[in-house]
């Protein structure tokens, strides 16, 4: 026989072996991790203990970390594959300008020690000169108008006041005109995370204020500064002002409140104190872009009369300590480890920093995350889960669409209206179609200092170069890196970046209730941002507006309302209640998302039963799998941040949106007189 002919012989009988033996596939596994489950306590008295009880007893935070928990598993996961792309990057020896050149360089500027050792102050002192010759009003609107950045989000990452500078700039569609793209002005400048530690009369606030002083004239004396001391109670007392100015986090998550149209004439007038042209002009922003919205117009009125109002040399002295503290990172060490004092052990009760290696890693991410995101994409996103989480989304986006339907108390326009909104949601998973066309900018192996600003400038010249152009309902706000979700309420959009759809979120070899229950609930929660208390204003273009009829909206605003009361209930720490206000649009989205994943995993069944896995029924899969993607563990100063400026309730008390299902009585006998026990007509339906 020859070669030809033994080749199709043994070809042939491959093919007869292939069509008698049918390939064997491995049994799912359930998904959930029994070994975590305590049994001594009830589920209908905490879900959450009983689901993670054993896991946290054992669990040790890292000293470097403020908290533990599933999210921190799969972000390991990301870090270490972002380290071998930065690793790579250093080997390739990319062409100058390139996107290998510039991962590898940033990273090695970052971690580069001896070299920031050596350069000392010398990064800053130009900035520092120059914020010393500031001389008039106008100076100093020029300043601060120069220093603003793109660093504000009210709409799709919450950020209300998270710039340091006095204004930040979000840019995207107009909230009246869908079609066009306009710069929203918002509040900023303040050191702390949030205008209440400044206000509060609470003792641990107090204590932060106290420290935070101390730090001020830290870093003032560190950056060979005159007279630190005063230098800081200057920028304290300052900032105090700055904070009695601004608008609460609850009134700045109202976009009815937030719809300011002003023409640039509006801010001379409305908001005197400011040179608006000056600030303008410094900002970079285009000569004829006339439009803005003032998301927070009472705050911005204020903070412009305190830049008439207080004295040129407290605002100097703010200006250098933030310099300063935008860069503490790539600084001496003396200075970096200032800065890891306050915000890291006094506001999280963090012991240790983390090591510098993986701290450049996230300062890679940060800059240049769509170079480094295509690479991930393409190197750890199989396309297969990319299939199977579309098929997950529309299964839950059906299951949405049939609650919509069957509700006896909606109206059938605003019915209408809820069932377009999903009809033209656009959703993706993994990485976007299109990347971010940024501004290129210059990356240097020998100035961190230098790369982090030009990486801030170069995102917001590409958020003001949008400005003009069409709305694009396709731009991603999150990388593929980032272990996140995210719904775009302008956008009528949702991103489920890849480094989130990993196990034991997302797992292929899971049964259907596990990824339901895990992956499937955050797909829920983030479709159901749509309807939540922010997102029930937009209609299916992105437009603000009123599409409830007043009976309606009455109903949607009650369920609310019993839902804030629920988790005012809760005590996290002794004193200390949640603020069910400030968390209602997200613990909505919760309770809405969970129970159309739940009512989309029974659809897949087809109607035939569940099977039991390791002795477990589908329901009590699909609920524990859900306890467990948010068994986490944080140190009581992250707690307390967390309750005081995020807008999520903390993760063990998300785990308790359980007790407003029906679904999951049954499953794990839950009865009257235990703690979670909600008769039926208290437990929440919104959607």
């Amino acid at each position: 026989m020859n070669r030809l002919a033994l080749t199709l012989a043994l070809l042939a009988s491959s093919a007869a072996i292939a069509q008698t033996a049918a390939p064997i596939t491995p049994p799912l596994r359930s998904g959930v991790d029994k070994a975590l489950i305590d049994p001594a306590v009830k589920p209908g008295d905490n879900f959450d203990d009983y689901a993670n009880g054993i896991w946290r007893k054992a669990a040790e935070i890292p000293a470097d970390r403020s908290s533990i928990g599933v999210g921190l598993d799969v972000s390991l996961r990301a870090e270490a594959r972002n380290a071998a792309i930065i690793q790579g990057a250093a080997a390739a020896k990319g062409a100058p300008g390139s996107d290998q050149q510039r991962i590898a360089d940033y990273y090695a500027a970052y971690v580069d020690t001896a070299g920031i050792k050596a350069r000392g102050l010398k990064p800053i002192q130009a900035d520092l000169a120059a914020i010393a010759a500031i001389r008039t009003k106008s100076d100093l609107s020029r300043a601060i108008g120069a220093a603003m950045r793109s660093d504000t989000d009210p709409f799709n990452n919450n950020n209300y006041a998270s710039t340091n500078d006095l204004f930040g700039l979000f840019v995207s569609q107009d909230l009246n005109h869908p079609t066009r793209n306009i710069p929203y002005l918002m509040q900023g400048g303040l050191g702390l995370p949030e205008r209440d530690y400044y206000l509060s009369a609470k003792p641990e606030m107090a204590e932060i204020r106290t420290a935070y002083r101390a730090y001020l004239a830290q870093l003032m004396q560190l950056a060979g500064l005159s007279d630190p001391q005063g230098r800081a109670e200057r920028v304290f007392a300052l900032e105090m002002k700055i904070a009695a100015a601004q608008t609460d986090i609850i009134a700045s998550q109202d976009a009815h409140k937030g719809d300011n149209p002003w023409t640039r004439a509006d801010f001379e007038t409305r908001a005197p104190g400011v040179d608006w042209k000056a600030f303008w002009n410094a900002a970079g922003l285009p000569a004829g872009q006339r439009d803005f919205i003032a998301w927070q117009p009472e705050a911005i009125t204020r903070l412009s009369a305190l830049v008439a109002s207080e004295p040129l040399q407290s605002w100097q002295d703010w200006l250098a300590f933030h310099t300063i503290n935008q860069v503490t990172a790539s600084l001496p060490k003396a200075i970096d480890d200032a800065a890891f004092g306050f915000y890291g052990r006094t506001l999280t009760g963090t012991p240790a920093q983390q090591p510098r290696a993986k701290r450049g890693i996230a300062a890679v991410n940060g800059a240049l995350g769509e170079a480094v995101g295509k690479i991930y994409a393409q190197r750890y996103f199989p396309a297969s889960s990319k299939t199977e989480i579309q098929a997950m989304v529309r299964n839950i986006v059906a299951a949405f669409d049939r609650r919509i339907a069957a509700l006896d108390w909606m109206a059938p326009a605003t019915k209408k209206e809820a069932r377009a909104k999903l009809a033209v949601l656009k959703v993706g998973v993994g990485y976007p179609d299109h990347w971010w066309n940024y501004p290129a900018f210059a990356v240097r192996a020998d100035d961190p200092v230098g790369n982090a600003r030009r990486a801030r400038l170069a995102l917001y010249r590409y958020h003001l170069a949008k400005l003009g152009k069409p709305v694009d309902r396709g731009e991603w706000w999150m990388t593929p890196q980032t272990v996140n979700a995210v719904n775009l309420p302008l956008q009528n959009a949702l991103n489920f970046p890849a480094a989130i759809l990993e196990s034991p979120y997302f797992d292929p070899k899971f049964d259907a209730a596990a990824n339901y229950g895990a992956i499937g609930s955050v797909i829920g929660h983030e479709i159901s941002h749509s309807f939540d208390n922010l997102g029930s204003d937009f209609d299916s273009t992105g437009r603000l507006h009123n599409w409830w009829t007043p009976a309606d909206l009455k109903r949607f605003e009650a369920a609310g309302q019993a839902l804030v009361q629920q988790y005012n209930g809760y005590e996290a720490l002794p004193g200390l209640h949640l603020n069910g206000e400030q968390e209602l649009g997200e613990n909505i989205a919760d309770v809405a998302g969970l129970t159309a994943s739940y009512e989309a995993y029974q659809a897949s069944l087809g109607g035939k039963p569940a099977p039991v896995i390791d002795g477990l029924t589908g329901d009590q899969r699909f609920f524990l799998a859900f306890a467990q993607s948010w068994r986490t563990k944080m140190r009581e100063r992250a707690l307390r941040a967390r309750i005081a400026s995020d807008v999520h309730a903390p993760a063990p008390w998300r785990v308790l949106t359980v007790r407003n299902l029906d679904a999951w009585y049954a499953p794990f006998e839950v009865k009257p007189g235990q703690a979670l026990y909600l008769t039926p007509e208290k437990r929440v339906h919104v959607w």
